[in-house]
């Protein structure tokens, strides 16, 4: 329906009506979805992206608007090899575990497909259009922070067959806030899935984050990783699923003591934040700008100095390709607004 001179034309006939430039633009490929009105324009580079998508993103909203498309998705040839490099990763990986669970196979299953279709993949089509075996249920236990990467992944561990057992650490309101509580009860009500929650004493790595030494992060989610793995080892599950974003390919999943496997699900099928926003969005939950961490926000207030080090993890974030540049900035950028 849709051919790359037409959208060339198209979105230079905008360029010039909102004051930009006229310029020499690339496209790989154009997918449309007629079932739900949304096209995808695959780039040749990140340049030819950022001409279509337009300062502020006027450019492509206006392209929507005229089209009458539901939603326009903008991507770069190279993001999508490197996806794909990384999925195909994680296939072998799962495949090579030689472990006959349901979730597991399944979860391959949705690997295959996300593969078949990488350019329009959309999460929401794919659970609509496909019943999964879920007989017998993996047992699984999944540590949701009730933010939006943990949701997703307990959103994924229902579907594909875990028989899952939401856990939340509770170290107080200061690294847990009650915002955060609310979701988590929204959800896990809504999918019907067993939750509890382990109280937990932070008190030192709170005090120690505000000697203005050490960033709180990486101990909290160290302490936060031991307390899952220690309940989950005590009621024999086999899997622990984290929404760890970085732990792509071949190192989604990963066996830890006492035979039991760590599986970074949002990492495994090599997801952004604009994939898993649009599914949990099914779900009602709150989103929230920036990392939601009183704890976190008070330290870069008390030692301006710590803002370098939750930057290193944006940038880490932004490289593995989990989050898109504008999405980086804005994180940063709610670090400057800490009132001191």
């Amino acid at each position: 329906m849709y051919t790359k001179q037409f959208i060339l034309d198209e979105v230079n006939k905008i360029r010039e009506e909102i004051g930009h430039d006229k310029v020499n633009i690339f496209i790989e490929k154009i997918y449309f979805n007629e079932n739900t009105n949304e096209l995808w324009i695959i780039t040749e580079d990140r340049p030819d992206k950022s001409a279509i998508i337009g300062k502020g993103g006027w450019v492509v909203g206006k392209l929507r608007e005229k089209l009458g498309l539901e939603s326009i998705h903008v991507e770069s040839f190279g993001d999508f090899l490197n996806k794909e490099y990384k999925l195909k990763l994680s296939k072998k990986t799962v495949h090579n575990l030689d472990l006959d669970l349901v979730g597991l196979s399944n979860l391959e299953k949705t690997i295959e497909n996300k593969l078949e279709n990488i350019y329009s993949f959309n999460f929401d089509n794919y659970f609509n259009e496909h019943e999964f075996d879920q007989s017998p249920k993996t047992e699984a236990v999944v540590a949701l922070s009730g933010g939006v990467d943990s949701s997703f992944s307990l959103i994924l561990a229902k579907k594909l067959g875990f028989n899952p057992i939401a856990v939340t650490v509770d170290p107080g309101t200061i690294i847990l806030p009650n915002q955060f509580k609310q979701n988590i009860k929204a959800l896990t009500e809504g999918l019907g899935i067993e939750h509890e929650y382990i109280p937990a004493d932070y008190s030192d790595i709170i005090e120690e984050s505000f000697t203005g030494n050490v960033h709180p992060c990486g101990r909290c989610s160290k302490n936060t990783g031991e307390l899952v793995k220690k309940y989950a080892k005590d009621r024999e599950i086999p899997i622990i699923i984290f929404g760890d974003m970085l732990a792509t390919g071949s190192q989604c999943i990963n066996l830890q003591e006492d035979s039991l496997y760590r599986l970074n699900l949002p990492a495994s099928l090599s997801v952004g934040k604009q994939e898993i926003k649009s599914l949990i969005r099914n779900y009602n939950l709150k989103e929230f700008k920036g990392f939601g961490c009183p704890l976190l926000y008070e330290v870069h207030r008390k030692f301006p100095h710590m803002k370098k080090f939750s930057i290193q993890r944006i940038l880490r974030e932004t490289r593995s390709g989990a989050l898109e540049p504008g999405e980086a900035l804005d994180l940063i950028w709610s670090f400057y607004k800490t009132k001191k």
